[in-house]
């Protein structure tokens, strides 16, 4: 297993960097970081995507990677992710990163960079000299054809590596104030293209649903042949629904014109948060992600007796008014520490009812 695969190893070593400044020879404690706190940072926000991170990070742990801390008295949860002071050369070995000597930092230090990168003369650059030198012969030559394209394609021209950029990306480097990826480099991270289903041509005119996991997804789709509800059903895929919002707009062609968007997930305060942000990024191809009222009701109704415990941040005060007439319960299953997961609402339920009132 190699961590750099996994989104969030790669967070992790991100923050290794930052707190390290590259060093693997100055610290006399191991790296520790809040497991909550780290899926946040990499962005695993639904119940798929935190359930592969989990078994990533055991199988890390497993291969020496790691140490995990359970939470307490629920040993089956983490609490903290540790990279071992022994494994921190291993970590550097897999991401490609070679610690900076005291030479190569005083050539950072008076290297004549473009005005772009003069901040690494103050600062604790997280990559080689060799490479920081390719950065700067990007920047040197300013073609005044150059376009945004996606980050993997610009990684490659610059170090030969598509995936190296992906990587940098949460390194100090692209700091506020710092090197910024379509103002510098014209590139962009390009979201997954969204994977959905067609309705029945029956359902043409009818609004369009995003699903946040796979499971309820498939369920939907099934559900949709017999119901009619909806001219497409989306697979959102968590976090990624956010960054892959601009695929919509193809959706929309696929379908013959624009419409609603509805949105459905798990009843947790991260659920919540991904249609709210995918819908502060969607203005330019539908007005607002709005929650599909019938489904969450369902679930809340189904929920009863069977939520679980949710161990991330606590709920803002307005995090629940998109839900509009469902916000209030669910605040009130927030303000309890639980949770609710929308693969409740499942093909067994679902294939008792007809249609949507």
């Amino acid at each position: 297993m190699n961590p750099a695969d996994l989104p969030s190893a790669r967070a992790l070593f991100a923050q290794w960097q930052r707190a390290r400044g590259g060093r693997t020879d100055t610290a006399s404690r191991p790296f520790s970081r809040n497991w909550e706190d780290l899926l946040e940072d990499a962005r695993l926000v639904s119940a798929t995507e935190r359930s592969e991170a989990e078994r990533d990070a055991r199988t890390l742990e497993t291969c020496g990677w790691v140490e995990l801390k359970p939470v307490r008295y629920r040993p089956h949860l983490i609490a903290r992710i540790t990279i071992p002071l022994g494994a921190e050369p291993r970590w550097c070995e897999a991401f490609g990163f070679v610690p900076p000597s005291d030479e190569e930092a005083r050539a950072v230090r008076e290297f004549s960079w473009e005005p772009e990168l003069l901040f690494l003369r103050e600062a604790r650059p997280n990559l080689s000299f060799a490479e920081l030198l390719q950065l700067n012969e990007f920047l040197k030559n300013r073609a005044d054809d150059r376009e945004i394209v996606p980050i993997k394609e610009r990684s490659l021209q610059i170090f030969g590596d598509e995936k190296r950029l992906d990587t940098l990306f949460s390194s100090s480097l692209f700091r506020a104030g710092r090197l910024d990826l379509a103002k510098n480099l014209f590139c962009d991270l390009i979201g997954v293209p969204l994977a959905w289903k067609r309705g029945p041509s029956a359902a043409s005119s009818q609004p369009v649903i995003v699903i946040e996991n796979a499971a309820t997804w498939h369920s939907y789709c099934r559900w949709n042949a017999e119901c009619k509800a909806f001219s497409a059903v989306v697979y959102g895929d968590g976090n990624r629904f956010v960054d892959g919002i601009r695929y919509l707009k193809d959706l929309f062609a696929e379908l013959g014109g624009s419409r609603r968007v509805l949105y459905f997930g798990d009843l947790d305060p991260q659920g919540l948060l991904i249609p709210q942000e995918a819908s502060a990024r969607a203005v330019a191809v539908v007005s607002e992600i709005e929650p599909h009222l019938w489904s969450y009701r369902q679930l809340l109704a189904l929920g009863v007796g069977h939520s679980q415990p949710w161990e991330g941040e606590p709920a803002s005060s307005t995090l629940c008014d998109w839900l509009r007439t469902c916000a209030e319960p669910v605040r009130q299953l927030f303000a309890t520490g639980r949770r609710l997961a929308q693969e409740r609402v499942g093909w067994e339920f679902l294939r008792k009812i007809p249609g949507i009132e």
